[in-house]
């Protein structure tokens, strides 16, 4: 079944963009997970595929090498993490999260023998990252990625119990398990913002549209991808083709309409935001990290093979994906 996919970007009116060390940074960290043999040749060829790393070049273009180096060392950590917790239940996730969460409290502690490798992963990630972190900058980031690992695991607990959410109460959990505020979070890391700027009402629009972009932008091209490896249940089109008695095609139209609602909402909020004075360049160079994050997205998973193979590209300009879905499941 060929599928039609909106350009939901088309009005999107920041542009892709590459940090200028990816080509350097992304083979270093590439060469620091391969050193874990956390996967079977086989699997870390399609891991490999992935370009994980090339994500956190397009969402970090400004910042240091150095800089670049734990970002992209954070998109291999979470897809580490998102690709092993796919095959565990709920108690194993949670001991996972623990561990993860322990190693990067302690890193100067060494792990233990026979854990898992991704608390080894986890504390040489945060020793690098937290390295010229302000106080103010570790905690927002160790805040965030806590609310991170608490909403793996109840994706986990949906997974083992059945439980299919409703779009709006997925909507809430998947905010949390898409990693882009923790994302934001470490983009500040080394830097202070004015107090009380993270909490203001249009500071949180603004994060909540953002995000909302870049998950159902990921949820729209990672649906055939997730359909044919059955497990289509932390997506949300096939929950509004549940919810709405709808098929597939119309059930993108209507995730593309949400879409283009939340741009609607950046474009009003972006003039009145931009234009604050707070005093700190800090400010400006948070706005602008996350304005880049749906274009970043966007780019990647076309140049990536993570959800087309080599036909990324292609898709990309004709907007159309070969489904391969059989027409009696298609509510």
């Amino acid at each position: 079944m060929l599928l039609q996919i909106p350009d939901t970007m088309a009005r999107w009116p920041w542009p892709r963009r590459i940090n200028p060390w990816h080509a350097e940074v992304i083979a270093e960290s590439k060469a620091w997970l391969h050193s874990f043999s956390i996967f079977t040749p086989a699997r870390q060829a399609a891991f490999d595929a992935c370009k994980v790393a090339l994500l956190g070049a397009l969402v970090y273009p400004d910042v240091s090498k150095e800089e670049l180096r734990s970002a992209c060392d954070l998109m291999h950590l979470f897809f580490v993490i998102d690709d092993q917790t796919d095959e565990m239940d709920v108690a194993q996730t949670q001991e996972l999260a623990d561990t993860v969460l322990e190693a990067m409290k302690n890193p100067e502690h060494a792990r233990p023998d026979g854990e898992t490798l991704i608390g080894e992963i986890a504390r040489q990630f945060w020793i690098r990252a937290s390295a010229r972190a302000t106080a103010q900058g570790k905690a927002r980031f160790m805040d965030t990625w806590v609310q991170y690992l608490s909403a793996t695991v109840e994706q986990s607990r949906d997974r083992e119990e059945g439980r299919v959410r409703t779009a709006m109460d997925y909507l809430a959990l998947r905010r949390s398990t898409i990693g882009v505020v923790p994302t934001l979070a470490l983009a500040m890391i080394n830097s202070d913002l004015p107090l009380g700027v993270y909490d203001l009402p249009t500071f949180c629009d603004l994060q909540r549209c953002i995000t909302d972009l870049v998950l159902l932008e990921n949820d729209m091209l990672s649906f055939s991808k997730e359909y044919l490896a059955g497990d289509v249940t932390h997506n949300i089109v096939s929950l509004a083709m549940r919810e709405q008695q709808i098929d597939v095609q119309s059930a993108i139209f209507w995730l593309g309409a949400e879409h283009s609602l939340r741009v609607d909402e950046v474009l009003v909020l972006w003039p009145k935001i931009s234009s604050l004075v707070f005093g700190s360049d800090a400010v400006s160079v948070y706005l602008d990290h996350m304005v880049n994050w749906p274009r970043a997205n966007e780019c990647w998973s076309f140049e990536s093979e993570r959800y087309f193979g080599t036909d990324g590209p292609d898709i990309k300009r004709q907007r159309i994906i070969d489904l391969r879905m059989e027409s009696d499941l298609l509510i």
